[in-house]
């Protein structure tokens, strides 16, 4: 639900307004609303650039250091210096690892040489001879140069000929002579080796320097976002009487009227409270229990809802858990969720850890709803010799002699309600926003495919009879023609109604007919997962009769492990994913949801937001 908010106005006198924003920080409960009557100066921009390079060397620090490390901040060193000394570093590991390639080419043009020191071709030169080095293809090599040219040929590699002349003149050939390193090939390998080492002890310090003061560019980081955050708050204050007076606007939950009041009759500035009314654009704060608590995640993906809208995350919890599990459709793959869920949950942060309830959460719906289809890691349990009571409740098998799928059958089913329930909350929240006048489409709609439903599906069991559902048909259609072809908008003409309403029945018959064929999914998904498993089990056993008692159980073990934990990863991601898309498409469509609202954003200390 959506936590109800009071609109503040205060005016404080303007030699006071510093100690009143400071002391409004500390109490950390007001969303200041954003007018930004000031214009950003060279000092904000210059600071907010700053920021992001704080973020991103913190990010980086993050990888390199170990945060579970007990660290302090360190007196006397400044954010500043903190990012100095990491860029030298940095600096540093780039030269060398753009060194290491430059001396792997040398190193590997010099062997094909060989070995030899470059001292002795020095001391010959002195003594009137001359060593050329030269490499050409195998065509292209003269033997008239053996005689002339007194050529040796040192290496044949890969179609060329490498080789080296012995003159008391430079000679000159067809070709250019090589230009070499000027180290041997054994004092390129120990320059490199010392560069690895070198490069090893770097990336060591690196590693330690970001250990010992990540702390210390946190802690700069959010003293400088608590500055640009009030900088913010005083751009959007708005200086009156000449200036002598600063108005300031903000929201606050209804839960914490009472501090707020007793803070602001303490500081003596004053003030006026009011509700917020549907047409304030009034942050939103989403309050809801433990369960739907962590499905909120989901709704802040797609976007906060308005004030005047219904909160969509306790229709959205337990949909998307049972698509989840109806997209996994492994009991099995279920109670591994469990244990990850657990597992994490242990090493993870306190943050983090929160997401491991909603892991263990869809791991208890996907054993559930597993069970249910039938299948555990690709196994059929319809198959196996289980108690006739428990097969019962399994869902599996064909409709009769039709080749209708039961499974099939209950996706429909399932999204058939999933719209239906979200044209409900469309006709009333419509209701709610605009008033019943301006909503009769909405209702109209939403009695025309409900009544329907309903209707048709009482008739099927028999519940009515074909007269009566005849009758319940032609009074359904009836009324609800009234409210979507002539009451659609009673401001307008009774023909433009008409029309509109002729066009919105094109749309909404190819949309629903789309929508509700959407859930499909839901069935192909858990049936290409179960399959995928009965497969990889399958083969793991073919290869343990072919393989022997030994090897074969061994074979066995590494096929099933690596197949199903493939599986299980290919099918948590389309599990996430398809059912995601069942919510913001096909539910938040017909449920007229927009999710333009602002987030309730408290202007408080940034270690206050991170608690």
């Amino acid at each position: 639900m959506i936590t109800k908010m009071k609109k503040l106005t205060f005016l404080v006198y303007y030699k006071e307004y510093e100690d009143f924003l400071n002391q409004i920080r500390e109490l950390g409960v007001v969303h200041i609303v954003e007018r930004q009557c000031g214009e950003m100066d060279d000092t904000l921009l210059n600071s907010m650039q700053k920021r992001t390079l704080y973020k991103n060397t913190l990010a980086s620090m993050y990888n390199l250091a170990e945060k579970s490390v007990d660290t302090h901040v360190h007196d006397g060193v400044s954010a500043d210096d903190v990012i100095g000394r990491y860029e030298d570093l940095q600096n540093r590991i780039q030269d060398l690892n753009q060194h290491i390639p430059q001396l792997d080419k040398e190193i590997a043009q010099m062997e094909v040489w060989g070995d030899f020191d470059w001292q002795v071709v020095s001391n010959l030169k002195e003594q009137g001879w001359h060593i050329q080095f030269f490499m050409c293809s195998e065509k292209d090599f003269d033997d008239e140069w053996i005689e002339q040219c007194n050529a040796i040929r040192i290496q044949e590699r890969g179609g060329y000929v490498y080789f080296v002349t012995v003159t008391q003149q430079p000679v000159e050939l067809n070709i250019e002579p090589l230009r070499l390193p000027s180290k041997s090939l054994s004092e390129l390998t120990v320059v490199k080796a010392g560069l690895i080492e070198e490069l090893a002890q770097a990336i060591t310090e690196l590693k330690n320097f970001c250990r010992a003061n990540y702390r210390t560019l946190e802690e700069g980081y959010f003293q400088l976002q608590g500055e640009i955050d009030l900088w913010k708050v005083k751009l959007n204050s708005q200086r009156m009487a000449d200036g002598a007076v600063v108005l300031l606007e903000g929201w606050i939950p209804v839960d914490n009227e009472d501090e707020v009041k007793k803070f602001l009759d303490a500081s003596g500035a004053y003030y006026e409270i009011r509700s917020a009314t549907k047409e304030d654009n009034a942050p939103i704060k989403l309050k809801n229990n433990a369960f739907t608590r962590m499905y909120e995640v989901l709704t802040k993906m797609y976007g906060m809802p308005d004030y005047a809208e219904f909160d969509p995350t306790p229709i959205l919890a337990p949909f998307f858990s049972l698509f989840f599990a109806f997209c996994m459709g492994d009991a099995g793959y279920g109670l591994v969720l469990i244990a990850l869920g657990f597992i994490l949950k242990k090493k993870m942060s306190k943050s983090l850890s929160g997401m491991m309830n909603l892991v263990i959460t869809l791991g208890v719906f996907t054993t559930v709803i597993g069970a249910v289809l039938g299948t555990f890691f690709g196994v059929s349990l319809f198959d196996l010799d289980l108690p006739e009571g428990f097969k019962q409740f399994m869902i599996v098998g064909k409709i009769g002699d039709t080749t209708y799928d039961k499974q099939m059958l209950l996706a429909l089913i399932i999204g058939v309600v999933h719209i239906c329930i979200a044209m409900t909350v469309k006709a009333v929240c419509s209701t709610v926003r605009y008033g019943f006048k301006e909503s009769l489409s909405a209702w109209g709609w939403l009695l025309l495919v409900v009544g329907f439903v309903l209707t048709g599906g009482l008739s099927f069991f028999e519940v009515i009879s074909e007269n009566v559902s005849t009758w319940a048909f032609i009074i359904i259609g009836g009324i609800s023609a009234i409210g979507i072809y002539l009451l659609n908008n009673i401001h307008r003409n009774v023909f433009v109604n008409i029309g509109a309403g002729v066009w919105d029945t094109y749309n909404m018959a190819t949309g629903l007919m789309g929508d509700v064929l959407s859930y499909i999914r839901l069935y192909a998904l858990g049936l290409a997962g179960g399959m995928l498993g009965g497969v990889f089990n399958q083969l793991a056993f073919m290869v343990n009769d072919a393989a022997g008692p030994a090897l074969g159980w061994l074979f066995c073990g590494l096929i099933l492990v690596f197949g199903h934990t493939l599986n299980i990863a290919m099918s948590c991601l389309s599990a996430f994913v398809h059912p995601l898309r069942l919510t913001f498409v096909e539910y938040f469509k017909n449920s007229g949801y927009d999710g333009k609202g602002e987030a309730y954003r408290p202007f408080t200390t940034i270690k206050k937001q991170i608690d």
